[in-house]
C-alpha cells in the first residue's frame, strides 16, 4: 500500500517501483554480459592464438554472438521498461496536475496561463527514458568490474580505483560549477513564458498602441540573461566532459601500458593486457556517461523538486460528503477576503443575508470590492475570516462537481470555449439540446444563435471567433441560465451590450425572478436594477448600505449619497 504521507510525486514512483526494480535487475544481467567482449579477448590471445585450434576459435565466436544478441535484447528490454514506466507516471499524474494548473491560475485571478506542473512532468517522463538514467543503473556495477581486475592483477585493481576517484570528484565538480546558473537560468525561461503568454493574450493592445518594440526589448533582455547564463553552465560542463573523455582515454592507454610493463615481468598474460584495458574503458564509461548528461540529470531534479513543493502547496481535492441541492439562500458572517497575491484584504468584515429569490444589485465605486464579493460568494476565493454560507454550509467546501450545475455566473471579463456555440451554453457536458435552446430563449439570444453560419453548431474559438464582445456576452449569459441554476451571479452583464441586448438582459432577469432564482448583479447602469428588488452599496470593502431597494435609495437621499447608477433610477 502506497504510503499515505508520501508526497503525490512521491507516490506514483512508489507505485512504479517493480518496474525500476526490473530495470536493475535487467542492468544486472547487461552488466555481467558487458564482461563477454574482455572473457572472449583474453581467450583468444591466451588460447586460440598460441595452439592456433580453429574449432575452438569457432565454438567461442559463436557463443560470443550469442551473447551479444543476448545482451542487445535485454538492452532493448531495459529500454521498454522505462518507456512504459515513464508513461505510467504521466498517466498517474496528468489529472492531478492538470487540477494544480487550474488551481494556479485561480487563486492567481487567470495571471498564471502557462502549463508549467505539466512541462515539467513531461521533461521528466521524458529524461526517465534517456541514455542518462541508464548510468544510475549502471554505475553501481563499478566495484565488479574493480573486482575482475584485482583478479588480474592488484595494480590493474589500484589504477581503476585511481582513475574512479578522479571522474567522481569530476562528477561533483561538475555540479558545483553548474547547478546554480542552470537553475537560475530555468527559472529565468519560466518567467519569460509567462511574460510570453500574457503578451499574446494582449496582442491587440500591444499592436494598437505601437508597444511592440519595447515589449519586445523586455522579453529580448531576458532571454539574453537566460542565455548567459545557460552558456557558462554548458562552457562548465563542457570543461568538466572533456577532461572527463581526456582522463578515460588516457587511463585506458596507460593501464595497456603497466599491463605490456606486467606482460614483459611474466606477472600476467597478453591477453589480460589487452582485456585489462577494454575493461576499464567499460567499467567509467558509467561515470564519464554520468558527467556528460549531467544538465539532464540538473534539469530533472530542478522538475522533481518543483513538482513536490507544488504539489504540497496546492494538496489534493479530499472527498466531501454530498449535500442536498443548494436553493439559494446565502448567510455572510463577517467574512474576511484576502485575493490571492495580495496582502491586503479588499472585504473587510462583511456580513448580511441574501434570502432564497432575492435579485440584488451591488453597487460602489472602483476597487470598493465588487468582483471580489461575487468570486467570495461562489467559493472561488476562500474566506480568510469569517464564512459565506450557502443554505447553511460552507460556500468554499461544497463539492464543486455537485454544486457547479445549480450556479449560474457571468464573469466581467466573457471567455467563450473552442467548440461550439451548443457545447458552450451546455458546459461542455452532456448536450440536452432541449436545454440549451431553452437557456438561450431565456437570454432572449435565440434567433441571434440561428442568424450564425452554423446556427447552434457554429465553431467559436477560445477569443470568441468572429463574435462581437456583446454578442459573446449574450452566449456567455446562456451559458449561465443553462440547466436552471438557483443562484445566478453576473458581473456587469451589460457592459458590452447595445439597447437590444440591453433588453435582453432585462427580459432574462425578470424570467429569473419569477422563477425564484437568486441573482446577484454587479453593476454601473441603472438599467438592471430595475429588476432587482435588494441593492448593496460597498465602499473601500465595507458595506455602505445593504437592504430593499426602496429603502437604500432613500437612506442615500438623507445622507446625500447617490451612486451614478441610483441617480438614475
Amino acid at each position: 500500500m502506497p504510503n499515505p504521507t508520501k508526497s503525490d510525486l512521491n507516490q506514483a514512483l512508489y507505485l512504479c517501483r517493480s518496474a525500476f526494480y526490473s530495470a536493475a535487475g535487467f542492468s544486472l544481467a547487461v552488466n555481467v554480459l558487458q564482461l563477454v567482449p574482455t572473457i572472449y579477448m583474453l581467450q583468444l590471445y591466451d588460447r586460440v592464438v598460441p595452439t592456433g585450434n580453429l574449432y575452438t576459435l569457432l565454438m567461442l565466436t559463436v557463443i560470443v554472438m550469442v551473447l551479444f544478441a543476448t545482451l542487445g535484447l535485454l538492452e532493448w528490454v531495459r529500454s521498454q521498461i522505462l518507456v512504459r514506466v515513464s508513461s505510467r507516471l504521466e498517466t498517474l499524474l496528468n489529472d492531478r496536475l492538470f487540477q494544480v494548473a487550474f488551481k494556479q491560475a485561480l487563486y492567481s485571478g487567470g495571471q498564471r496561463t502557462v502549463a508549467q506542473p505539466l512541462d515539467d512532468l513531461t521533461a521528466l517522463r521524458q529524461f526517465l527514458t534517456g541514455q542518462g538514467l541508464f548510468a544510475f543503473f549502471d554505475a553501481p556495477w563499478l566495484p565488479v568490474y574493480i573486482t575482475v581486475m584485482f583478479i588480474f592483477h592488484v595494480w590493474y585493481g589500484w589504477a581503476a580505483i585511481a582513475t574512479a576517484i578522479v571522474l567522481i570528484a569530476l562528477a561533483v565538480l561538475n555540479e558545483k560549477l553548474t547547478a546554480k546558473p542552470l537553475a537560475e537560468a530555468n527559472a529565468l525561461a519560466i518567467q519569460g513564458r509567462n511574460r510570453v503568454a500574457k503578451n499574446l493574450r494582449n496582442a491587440e493592445v500591444i499592436e494598437a498602441m505601437g508597444m511592440l518594440g519595447t515589449v519586445r526589448q523586455r522579453w529580448l533582455k531576458g532571454s539574453e540573461k537566460v542565455l548567459v547564463l545557460q552558456a557558462a553552465a554548458s562552457e562548465r560542463a563542457g570543461l568538466m566532459s572533456a577532461l572527463s573523455k581526456l582522463i578515460r582515454l588516457s587511463s585506458q592507454s596507460l593501464i595497456l601500458g603497466l599491463g605490456a610493463y606486467l606482460t614483459i615481468q611474466d606477472e600476467i598474460t597478453a591477453g589480460m593486457m589487452l582485456a585489462g584495458s577494454v575493461l576499464l574503458g567499460r567499467a567509467l564509461a558509467p561515470i564519464d556517461l554520468l558527467i556528460n548528461s549531467w544538465k539532464g540529470f540538473i534539469n530533472a531534479r530542478g522538475q522533481y523538486n518543483r513538482l513536490n513543493q507544488l504539489l504540497a502547496q496546492i494538496p489534493a481535492d479530499t472527498d466531501r460528503m454530498s449535500l442536498p441541492a443548494p436553493e439559494g439562500r446565502f448567510s455572510v458572517e463577517n467574512a474576511v477576503v484576502v485575493p490571492p497575491g495580495v496582502k491586503v484584504p479588499v472585504l473587510k468584515g462583511i456580513n448580511l443575508t441574501i434570502e432564497k429569490g432575492d435579485s440584488l444589485g451591488v453597487l460602489g465605486p472602483s476597487g470598493a470590492g465588487k468582483s471580489t464579493f461575487a468570486r467570495a460568494l461562489l467559493g472561488i476565493w476562500p474566506c480568510a475570516n469569517g464564512k459565506i454560507r450557502l443554505d447553511g454550509a460552507d460556500v468554499f467546501a461544497w463539492n464543486r462537481h455537485e454544486l457547479g450545475p445549480h450556479i449560474g455566473y457571468l464573469p466581467q471579463d466573457i471567455e467563450l470555449f473552442e467548440g461550439t456555440v451548443s457545447e458552450n451554453i451546455a458546459r461542455f457536458g452532456e448536450l440536452d439540446p432541449e436545454q440549451v435552446v431553452n437557456a438561450a430563449k431565456m437570454a432572449d439570444v435565440h434567433e441571434l444563435i440561428l442568424r450564425l453560419p452554423n446556427g447552434y453548431d457554429t465553431p467559436i474559438g477560445s477569443e470568441g471567433g468572429n463574435l462581437s464582445q456583446g454578442q459573446r456576452q449574450r452566449i456567455g449569459l446562456a451559458r449561465a441560465l443553462y440547466g436552471n441554476p438557483v443562484v445566478v451571479v453576473l458581473d456587469e452583464p451589460n457592459a458590452n451590450l447595445d439597447e437590444q441586448g440591453e433588453l435582453a438582459l432585462s427580459h432574462a432577469l425578470q424570467r429569473l425572478k419569477q422563477k425564484q432564482v437568486t441573482v446577484i448583479v454587479i453593476t454601473h447602469r441603472s438599467n438592471v436594477l430595475a429588476n432587482v428588488n435588494k441593492l448593496l452599496i460597498l465602499n473601500d470593502g465595507l458595506v455602505t448600505v445593504y437592504g430593499p431597494k426602496d429603502q437604500v435609495i432613500a437612506q442615500l437621499q438623507q445622507k446625500a449619497i447617490k451612486p451614478p447608477a441610483v441617480a438614475a433610477l
